[in-house]
């Protein structure tokens, strides 16, 4: 077991200097580069370095697929960064794990409880206490975690052992067991929710609804694709005149990418249309993924980019843009395809629901419904005017209620008010 704190951590920090600058400690336990990682990037990129002074503490050091990695993009914005390395679970820890599972068969929720249990008094209290001891060594005024309340929950418990202000930016709508909600009720100041779905999730599942303000994502209106949409298509033999549906993002299971690719399969060659499809992204649901489309007869029609740092220009080169997820929190994908000019075809869900304007920005769908989104796909395959329409109005959208600035006002405004 951990007893100290890495060495190589420095006192520099005492809350607030003379001039006023607040002094704020980011924690992010997450282990990929996602959505929140480039909103936490854009954020530190503008925000007012006169009234706040940052550094960042990291589980773990993830890459932008082949690209950068998240040390490399904090310290090119000049803000120190530091990891909190994990350690492995230990074969006792695990034993007991496995006896919880063993005893507990007969009920799923018991089960998640004794591992919670078990997880709680082993890896989340241990990283809590190397927290606070880094908080306190730090002399921070603020912590601000980057992730969702569960996924948090040692640095909240820091918080509160320390008695320093915290505040969650809560990306995602997320389960909470009730550990978890009386933790947030009891060691955070605000949670930022990036979207009504959010916050309305976490108060129905017990946290103080005075503590969660909506702040959503936001966009750059100035931001631009690195390469054409010619060079996109010719780059992986897509033809001129091909119309092309595609997505963006994490190959796991709520991304739903399968109900995409059986919608696909019911409409190719039936609109008069020659289409492709385009997955951009990596995660464990490729293989089985790439198994579907070649079950289905597509293999030669739905191409599998990997992931792609230069996101953006791959979304440019789509005609309709596909959001199939269960869950979300408020997709800044969606943000970038609708400032493209994309139409947005997504499942009607939490967050995404308050972005997309159905029949005017897009159309949605019930979630897993893939006949449904077939019909919604064919809709805007037969017309291109209609997709023209759409898009124009979701950049419209975009520009005028979601853009970079509003984002970083509100968040400020939060950071500031929380250590009044």
């Amino acid at each position: 077991m951990r007893t100290g704190y890495p060495k190589n951590f420095r006192m520099f920090w005492q809350g607030s200097d003379h001039g006023g600058t607040l002094n704020i400690l980011i924690l992010d336990t997450g282990k990929e580069w996602g959505g929140g990682t480039n909103s936490l990037l854009e954020l530190l990129k503008r925000i007012d370095r006169d009234k706040f002074r940052f550094q960042v503490l990291f589980y773990h050091n993830y890459r932008q697929g082949e690209g950068t990695d998240i040390k490399s993009a904090v310290e090119a914005l000049g803000i120190e960064f530091s990891l909190l390395p994990q350690e492995k679970q230990s074969p006792v820890v695990k034993m007991l794990k496995e006896t919880a599972r063993a005893l507990f068969f007969f009920s799923n929720e018991l089960k998640k409880q004794a591992v919670f249990f078990i997880d709680r008094r082993t890896r989340i209290m241990n990283n809590a206490k190397l927290i606070a001891a880094i908080l306190k060594e730090r002399g921070a005024g603020l912590l601000y975690m980057n992730n969702q309340p569960s996924s948090n929950l040692e640095g909240i418990m820091a918080a509160k052992m320390t008695g320093i202000p915290a505040i969650q930016h809560s990306r995602i709508e997320t389960a909470l067991n009730s550990f978890e909600v009386r933790a947030a009720n009891e060691g955070l100041s605000k949670i930022i929710c990036v979207s009504e779905g959010v916050r309305n999730a976490l108060v129905e599942r017990g946290v103080d609804p005075a503590k969660c303000v909506v702040a959503y994502n936001g966009i750059s209106s100035e931001t631009v694709p690195l390469s054409s949409p010619d060079e996109i298509k010719a780059e992986w033999g897509i033809q001129g005149d091909d119309v092309l549906i595609g997505t963006v993002g994490s190959l796991i299971r709520r991304k739903r990418i399968r109900d995409l690719i059986e919608a696909f399969g019911m409409i190719e060659g039936k609109t008069g249309s020659s289409i492709k499809c385009l997955i951009v992204g990596q995660g464990p649901e490729r293989e089985n993924l790439v198994e579907l489309a070649e079950k289905r007869g597509l293999g030669n029609r739905v191409i599998f980019t990997g992931f792609q740092a230069d996101a953006i220009s791959y979304i440019n080169a789509m005609d309709i843009f596909v959001m199939p997820s269960e869950q979300e929190g408020f997709p800044r994908v969606v943000l970038e395809a609708m400032l493209m000019q994309k139409p947005v075809v997504a499942a009607r869900i939490r967050g995404t629901e308050e972005l997309v304007v159905d029949n005017v920005t897009g159309r949605f769908f019930e979630k897993g419904n893939s006949g449904e989104l077939a019909g919604c796909l064919a809709e805007l395959l037969l017309s291109p005017r209609l997709r023209e329409d759409m898009g124009t109005a979701g950049k419209e959208r975009v520009v005028n209620n979601f853009s970079i600035e509003r984002y970083v006002e509100q968040v400020s405004g939060i950071l500031s008010g929380s250590n009044a």
